[in-house]
């Protein structure tokens, strides 16, 4: 397939989430990529063979996916995992023992997790700090600072960090700046584009989008990065089966056309929780009241489908508004057709120490929705309900 117009201009969006890396089948034409079903590969003789000797190093149906979402980045290169912590582990492995990393504060708990529980036991360090304000990444860096991670939009809290700042001091004193774009999705923002150096995705969320499978995607325009990335790729092993590859690949097809409703529906839901008496505070990057929205509207093409909210009450009535929602469904995860509800406190970020979750903001009054695909009338009077009822309950 010619996957470039006329003017020599790359297609659009949409038109590379569902053909770049898909073109139709050699062997028999069909018009939807095959599962490679396979764990190894005849050779033509010792050491020759068309590219593929043992699908951990390499799979035709993860290349396409690998080819399809590296495009999607604005990257040279993309290399598929198995989770998203598997891609963020291989990211970490571009470090060594005693190298320091400035974190943002505001992070998934499993990424919390693996670096201060698994990989601190290994020599890494780590400085958290509140990245949306760029100074604070400026100031924590020490002699051995290799490496800047954020999140933007972070998890659970939705701050949005200034990628052009953070990128200008990673140039002005050397550590690569890696990207969790996972929130965002490549259709509202690409890190590499504002200077990023790695991107990574939990490609489980979004890009799969039908909480259906689950792996982990980075990307980057460095070929040593590549190199790198795909030597511990292979010597780890850490990657998705042909079949994650092909359900990945299948629902990135959509993605664009998701995220426009995930984000329609996310916007109503904020605009009510901010109007709702029992509702302390809406993170949403998407309403004017958002400290970084206008960032939020130079850095990306929209505001995506999640909102966090405080309710005005302890843990119980948290509890009581979050059982009491009929078309959200009480998950981990997000980025599904489906509308999810997440208590981060006890669920996604409960690996966090108390005093730590606290500090940042992660309090027992916190809830956070994944706004789905459904009709956005039907998600507004679901929560409106589910609060409505847990406050005459608590005869607030």
């Amino acid at each position: 397939m010619k996957l470039s117009r006329d003017n020599g201009s790359a297609p659009g969006f949409q038109t590379r989430a569902i053909h770049v890396g898909q073109g139709a089948d050699p062997t028999t034409g069909a018009t939807i990529l095959p599962i490679y079903q396979t764990s190894t590969y005849t050779q033509e003789d010792v050491g020759v063979h068309k590219g593929f000797d043992y699908s951990r190093t390499a799979n035709p149906t993860r290349k396409a996916l690998e080819q399809c979402l590296a495009s999607l980045e604005n990257a040279d290169y993309g290399l598929c995992f198995s989770s998203g912590m598997g891609a963020t582990d291989a990211v970490l492995k571009l470090l060594s023992g005693g190298d320091h990393v400035v974190v943002s504060d505001d992070v998934y708990g499993g990424t919390y997790r693996l670096f201060e529980r698994v990989l601190a036991r290994f020599g890494l360090s780590f400085t958290w700090v509140d990245a949306s304000v760029p100074e604070n990444v400026a100031g924590a860096l020490q002699p051995n600072t290799r490496m800047i991670w954020a999140e933007t939009p972070t998890n659970p809290l939705l701050k949005v960090i200034d990628l052009p700042a953070l990128a200008q001091i990673a140039r002005d004193h050397g550590p690569i700046l890696a990207v969790d774009n996972t929130f965002a999705t490549p259709y509202l923002q690409n890190p590499l584009d504002l200077g990023a150096d790695v991107v990574v995705h939990s490609t489980t969320k979004y890009i799969g989008g039908h909480s259906d499978v689950v792996g982990g995607f980075a990307a980057t325009r460095n070929e040593e990065t590549y190199q790198t990335l795909k030597f511990h790729q292979n010597a780890i092993g850490a990657v998705p089966s042909p079949f994650d590859a092909w359900l990945t690949l299948r629902g990135v097809k959509t993605l664009a056309l998701r995220m426009r409703e995930h984000e329609n529906n996310a916007r109503a839901v904020a605009e009510a929780l901010a109007a709702h008496p029992l509702v302390e505070r809406v993170y949403y990057p998407g309403l004017a009241s958002h400290p970084q929205h206008e960032l939020a509207r130079r850095q990306m093409r929209g505001f995506g489908g999640i909102v966090s909210f405080a309710v005005k009450g302890d843990l119980d009535l948290t509890r009581t508004v979050a059982k009491g929602l009929k078309i959200f469904s009480l998950a981990e995860s997000l980025g599904g057709v489906e509308s999810l509800c997440c208590h981060p406190a006890v669920m996604t970020h409960a690996s966090i120490p108390r005093a730590d979750r606290e500090a940042r903001g992660v309090t027992d009054a916190l809830l956070r929705l994944s706004c789905g695909i459904e009709e956005s009338d039907d998600l507004v009077a679901d929560v409106v309900d589910a609060l409505d009822r847990a406050r005459v309950a608590a005869s607030l």
